[in-house]
């Protein structure tokens, strides 16, 4: 997500996917191996589908302190940039922020919808504790069901490097497990974004 919120031509792309039409994959992935996050999170069955080959990682942790981190994402993410006024208003670098979740809305709207319920969007703010928490239990429980033990790790970020790089083949990295993608990094970067103190709105994720 983080790339599509700096990158507006990378948001331009997505677009199509809010009216349901055919997404070129390969083309939304150019240049990349590997996503976690909304959009790409919501279609993991259509990748799963598309990319026989990739494995896939399901997070997992308590559903209600993923709820209370979803909630300070909330209300200190992009949504902080687009309550500033005009794009006009914004610092530079925040502007590619503002023009990408103009551009991500509807897209945001069609998940909102298939996530929590028809006809819900993004405009209807948060979703209640109890909703979201059983959307996040219906998603998990649905990932499970749908694939293979070869392809999927069932995954909590506590228990660090170890089952990951094993589940993907890979070395065990001589670094600590980083803890980056949460509603307290969102905040911190937003808040230098919005005081003009980041030239260029990249951002570091990890799990």
């Amino acid at each position: 997500m983080f790339n599509i919120l700096t990158e507006p031509a990378r948001a331009g792309d997505w677009a199509p996917l809010a009216e349901g039409e055919e997404a070129d994959w390969d083309k939304l992935f150019d240049g990349f191996r590997s996503t976690q996050d909304w959009p790409a999170s919501y279609f993991w069955r259509e990748l799963a589908q598309a990319y026989p080959e990739a494995k896939v990682v399901l997070t997992v942790r308590d559903p209600r302190a993923w709820y209370a981190s979803m909630m300070t994402l909330i209300d200190n993410g992009p949504r902080t940039v687009m309550s500033q006024g005009t794009q006009a208003d914004l610092p530079p670098a925040a502007r590619a922020v503002f023009a990408s979740m103009t551009t991500m809305q509807p897209v945001l709207n069609r998940m909102a919808a298939g996530t929590f319920g028809a006809g819900r969007t993004m405009a209807d703010g948060p979703v209640d504790e109890e909703s979201a928490v059983a959307a996040f239990e219906r998603h998990t429980a649905t990932v499970r069901a749908s694939l293979p033990p070869e392809r999927l790790l069932v995954f909590d970020v506590r228990q660090g490097w170890e089952p990951l790089c094993r589940f993907l083949g890979v070395d065990v990295p001589g670094e600590p497990f980083p803890h980056l993608n949460d509603g307290k990094s969102m905040q911190e970067f937003l808040g230098r974004l919005m005081k003009g103190d980041v030239s260029h709105p990249s951002f570091t994720t990890g799990a």
